[in-house]
């Protein structure tokens, strides 16, 4: 297969390499070097800023008719190439192809979802009497810098680069620099489809060294940001000195609750897939389970043979049920989740090491029970395939639990019983709940968090709302 050439597009240009620095983009099933992604100068920035603004100017007074028709025929435009697009993006991140395919096709419905979606920004009038009117009216924000990471390389920018674009505004992209490739034919299908010049820039670079150039610029009025809660903070401070408002959607560590009257074999159905999807790299990845003593034992013996039956290999193999993690990083940092559970006398069910000789970056699928609540792995966010398995007595031991950490993110529930399903979602404190289901992203819900998992939502109307403003003129 042959990986396209990385370039950065600033004001209508695709820009290369030639005369700046670089980073090799891996291959996480093999370790090889397949690219090389070029890193934005500062003059680099700099025209993305300036083209920014014009753009917005341009994009603002362009009718939001032609907007979604634009991101529609973009849609189009991806669905058409499903198979060389998902191949790409399972070529330089990793997931099972059949993982690709799906987040390719949320990622055309999402830029379609806002283009319908910015035809329906409406205001309101409030009523005065003869001879006076007051108008409540939504206007694009302004120029947005959004930041994407590599664990849905295709979802993300189109997330990113959909709301902004559906609601009027100019946006500058810094994907992830580990899988660059699949943000660029995002953005190529929105040139293809007429997006005009200065509307959209995608850049590259130093994370800390981009973002503190596009915050640091007045130009920039909003900015998105999908990542760790450490880096979102980071960036909540640098966006306090313009006055920019935020989208943060942060680190999750999302809590499974399975009560005794759960429909066990659904619940393992929905829960096993889930929680090695993308080698549990994913911010809603299932990852404490709480089960109710009677069915504990059965529920742990279950899973870990589930767990153990997993093919890893190769994203782009057919059998491949689980690919590698993303980089060495990732695998370092799962082995000492793992190493301090084990140190501290947690079991470790299955699984627990990465798997040599493979070539990549590849872990073993986990399970560990018998935690103690100080190992590391119980506090901090895994983003990785470990799964967390613990027995509960009561109701209200498992929703002391589940909202014991300061993550806010994902959070899910297993029962047959309507009025436990009623209480569940009353009390848990997340900014998505899913009970008896794991479909809490889709184009047309908000994904959003709280507390330490980020505020404002993506998706949906609000996702759309997050890149408008509202005014108030009133004649009289």
């Amino acid at each position: 297969m042959n990986y396209p050439e990385i370039k950065m597009y600033i004001d209508g240009q695709w820009i290369g390499a030639q005369g700046r620095d670089t980073q090799p983009v891996f291959n996480p099933a093999t370790g090889e070097v397949i690219g090389q992604v070029p890193l934005a100068t500062a003059a680099d920035l700099d025209l993305a800023l300036d083209a920014a603004q014009r753009g917005f100017a341009l994009w603002r007074a362009t009718p939001a008719l032609e907007r979604a028709r634009v991101l529609r025929r973009a849609a189009d435009w991806l669905l058409t190439r499903r198979e060389e697009i998902a191949a790409i993006a399972t070529l330089e991140q990793g997931k099972p192809l059949a993982e690709t395919r799906i987040e390719l096709q949320a990622a055309a419905e999402c830029l379609e979802w806002y283009g319908e979606e910015g035809r329906r920004a409406y205001g309101r009038v409030i009523p005065r009497q003869p001879g006076m009117r007051t108008l409540v009216v939504k206007e694009p924000v302004g120029p947005v810098a959004a930041f994407a990471p590599w664990n849905f390389p295709l979802g993300n920018p189109a997330r990113k680069l959909g709301a902004p674009i559906g609601a009027g505004c100019s946006v500058i992209l810094k994907p992830p620099e580990e899988a660059p490739a699949s943000a660029m034919l995002i953005a190529q299908a929105l040139i293809e489809a007429g997006l005009p010049a200065g509307v959209m820039s995608l850049v590259y670079g130093v994370p800390d060294t981009v973002s503190r150039h596009l915050l640091g610029s007045r130009i920039i009025r909003k900015v998105s940001f999908t990542g760790s809660t450490a880096v979102g903070k980071h960036l909540m401070k640098l966006a306090a000195d313009n006055g920019q408002r935020t989208t943060m959607e942060l680190g999750g560590h999302a809590p499974v609750l399975v009560f005794d009257d759960a429909d066990i074999d659904q619940t393992l159905n929905l829960m096993v897939g889930s929680k090695y999807r993308n080698a549990g790299q994913v911010c809603i990845s299932p990852t404490r389970f709480y089960v109710q003593e009677n069915l504990y034992a059965q529920f742990l013996e279950a899973f870990t043979l589930r767990a153990r039956a997993i093919t890893v290999g190769n994203g782009l193999d057919s059998g491949t049920r689980m690919g590698p993690l993303a980089h060495e990083r990732r695998l370092e940092a799962i082995e000492s989740l793992v190493g301090d559970a084990r140190r501290q006398g947690a079991r470790i069910q299955t699984g627990g090491t990465r798997i040599e000789g493979a070539g990549g970056y590849f872990f073993e699928p986990t399970v560990i029970s018998e935690l103690p609540l100080s190992t590391r792995v119980m506090n901090e966010e895994p983003f990785g395939p470990l799964a967390l398995i613990q027995p509960f007595a009561t109701f209200n031991e498992a929703i002391e639990q589940a909202n014991r950490l300061p993550f806010g993110l994902a959070a899910y529930a297993f029962t047959q019983s309507a009025n436990t399903a009623l209480r569940v979602g009353d009390a848990l404190e997340a900014g998505m709940v899913g009970i008896n289901t794991t479909a809490v992203g889709s184009a047309d819900a908000p994904f959003c968090g709280i507390k330490d998992s980020g505020h404002g939502a993506e998706n949906a109307s609000e996702g759309l709302e997050a890149c408008l403003t509202i005014k108030q003129i009133s004649q009289g």
